[in-house]
């Protein structure tokens, strides 16, 4: 899988190879700045999302779980369910830059992220500048474009980080864990051996057990999808090598790694798997959403999801015709003959994957149809077509790869500029005018909210049903007072809200403390009746009323949260509460934070031993 030394002399020129990984970024960045924001399918999701966290952030509150705007301020636990680190970037980077500048950074910080972490897997098998090639085609490969532009699927973009880096610690811990002491320790760099020549179990087997970890973690923590996917890879990876080396330690490693990983983002996975049952996931898997409606070049008769999956199956198969040119010129060549059938065998799958007869086994794989979209393993595929590339532009010695620098770098950058401006011609979203930034920032300070999320809307309400405008508490003779009508027609979703006098009970009322995760406020009611809060019903909420704990909330058809109140004076408290999940989840983080802490002294002790 390796050439003999491709990267002497790479500690030359380095600098000068990073600028150019960093100025192909910059140029998908800075299309975005010269024609403004691309207001993409999720681009409003995020931008609100970062707003809230922000929003919360400044209320002392560090890691939120409620997402106060959503449902027109009704709220939903989108924060509970939606992987934390792509919507804390985005916070800080609104809080550094200012809100329009956010999306810029963003998508600048990440890509030049994915071009450093693909540099690091090319390198195991290509040059110096074969690799900044696969790197910088990496960052601006089709896919990449049309998720930065036409997706704004940020998330999924950050995800593209982590992937390189699963791989190649996944081929290190397999191939350090069957390399006798001899071979020592493959540091970053250095090439990797055909798994079939090594045995013997004396070297330390954990060495890459906590890179491959933190990886597994940080991709848990960006975007699920994308992980689900990584997990597969890794298996793959590690049942591969086991047989190639005949040997059990790809394996054990592995799993030493996964489960570690697995358990540092448990903060976040054992909620979101857990507290599936208090909400609707399953609409996100719904019609338009599902595997079986994406195969390529599928058709549903919905014009805007068809029209979707025509251009990321164009895409696709683009891609798969550039590797297959790719794979012909280095295998004539010569040239990284190791590399040539893992990416067949890897892009062949792929596009099986693909296909409609594939269907069974979307259904039958664990949590695989959550992907929602076969066409997402475009993003495994980019990682390949960055390889094949960066391999056909390896010339027949190492020496040679390395000749006329200026002349590569000039024309990686000519490339990117076209690259670029294709993919912005292609891509790019215009906005309208409620969904620039500034709009969403007016929206977001004037408490108006946002649409809801269906997937998050918590069990037995209908988020279409919310009323717009709604005030914070509403005093009323009856539960389900005030319920708007089922829509009939997509229009009529989340009516303006219009009191009913008769539905309504004197009292005056004081609110304290209104915040996403704390609401505290006083009635002086004439008669008994219901408190009926802008507020959507969910589990952890935890309220008391006079003082003590009350679990009777009766059922609103909108969601939204009911409380029994008395004749005279009511003090209501409010408060999302830590349940016994997020707790087993952070317990389960913390043990897994302590275990690879130990790994990496033990580690170090015996590196420093030699």
């Amino acid at each position: 899988m390796s050439v003999a030394n491709p990267n002497a002399g790479a500690s030359n020129g380095e600098w000068p190879r990073r600028a150019v990984i960093f100025l192909c970024a910059l140029a998908v960045a800075l299309s975005l700045a010269w024609r403004g924001d691309s207001c993409g399918h999720d681009f409003d999701f995020h931008i609100q999302s970062w707003l809230g966290v922000a929003q919360q952030w400044r209320q002392g509150t560090l890691y939120p779980h409620w997402f106060e705007a959503g449902n027109y301020g009704a709220g939903e636990p989108r924060f509970v369910f939606y992987p934390p680190l792509s919507w804390m970037l985005g916070a800080l980077l609104g809080i550094i830059f200012g809100w329009w500048a956010a999306p810029i950074a963003f998508t600048l910080a990440v890509l030049t992220a994915c071009g450093v972490t693909m540099n690091k897997l090319a390198r195991e098998w290509l040059s110096p500048n074969a690799a900044t090639v696969a790197a910088c085609v990496y960052i601006l490969n089709p896919y990449a474009l049309f998720v930065a532009y036409e997706r704004t699927a940020y998330a999924e973009l950050a995800a593209g980080i982590w992937l390189p880096l699963i791989i190649l610690y996944a081929l290190r811990t397999g191939t350090n864990a069957c390399a006798p002491a001899s071979v020592g320790v493959i540091s970053p760099g250095a090439p990797l051996r055909p798994l079939a020549s090594l045995s013997g179990t004396n070297h330390w087997p954990l060495q890459n057990v906590l890179p491959l970890a933190l990886a597994i973690a940080a991709i848990w923590l960006t975007n699920a999808p994308a992980a689900v996917m990584a997990c597969y890879a890794l298996a793959a990876i590690t049942v591969w090598m086991s047989i190639s080396s005949k040997h059990w330690r790809p394996i054990f490693n592995s799993a030493i790694s996964l489960i570690l990983g697995l358990g540092l983002a448990s903060f976040y996975i054992i909620p979101a798997a857990y507290e599936r049952r208090w909400v609707d996931i399953a609409r996100a898997i719904g019609p338009g959403m599902r595997i079986e409606d994406s195969f390529l070049f599928g058709h549903t008769g919905e014009s805007f999801h068809d029209t979707v999956l025509r251009t990321a199956s164009w895409i696709f198969v683009t891609m798969l015709a550039t590797i297959a040119v790719a794979a012909s010129i280095f295998r004539k060549r010569k040239t990284v003959p190791g590399l040539l059938l893992p990416l067949s065998v890897t892009a062949i799958t792929l596009f099986a994957l693909q296909l409609r007869w594939s269907d069974f086994i979307w259904r039958i794989a664990p949590e695989l149809k959550f992907l929602q979209f076969p066409w997402r393993c475009s993003l495994a595929l980019s990682i390949v077509f960055a390889l094949a590339l960066g391999a056909a532009m390896t010339g027949r010695s190492p020496e040679t790869a390395e000749k006329n620098f200026r002349f590569h770098a000039t024309a990686i950058l000519l490339a990117a500029i076209a690259a670029v401006s294709l993919g912005s011609k292609l891509f790019w979203q215009r906005c309208d005018d409620e969904d620039i930034v500034s709009a969403q920032v007016a929206a977001f300070q004037s408490s108006a909210g946002f649409e809801g999320t269906d997937e998050y809307t918590p069990l037995g309400a209908d988020n279409s049903i919310i009323q717009q405008g709604l005030p914070e508490v509403r005093i009323l003779n009856s539960a389900d007072a005030e319920t708007a009508p089922d829509p009939t027609t997509e229009d009529q979703n989340n009516p303006t809200y219009t009191p009913s006098p008769q539905d309504h009970i004197g009292a005056d009322m004081k609110v304290d403390q209104w915040q996403p995760e704390r609401q505290n406020f006083t009635i002086r009611s004439q008669a008994p009746g219901f408190a009926v809060l802008r507020l959507m019903n969910y589990p952890a909420w935890q309220v008391h009323v006079n003082g003590a704990i009350t679990t009777t909330r009766p059922h609103r058809d909108d969601g939204l949260m009911s409380i029994p109140i008395q004749t005279g004076l009511t003090r209501i408290e409010i408060t999302y509460a830590t349940t016994p999940d997020v707790w087993y989840g952070r317990t389960l983080s913390a043990a897994s934070l302590l275990a690879l802490l130990a790994i990496a002294f033990r580690t170090r002790r015996r590196n420093q031993l030699g």
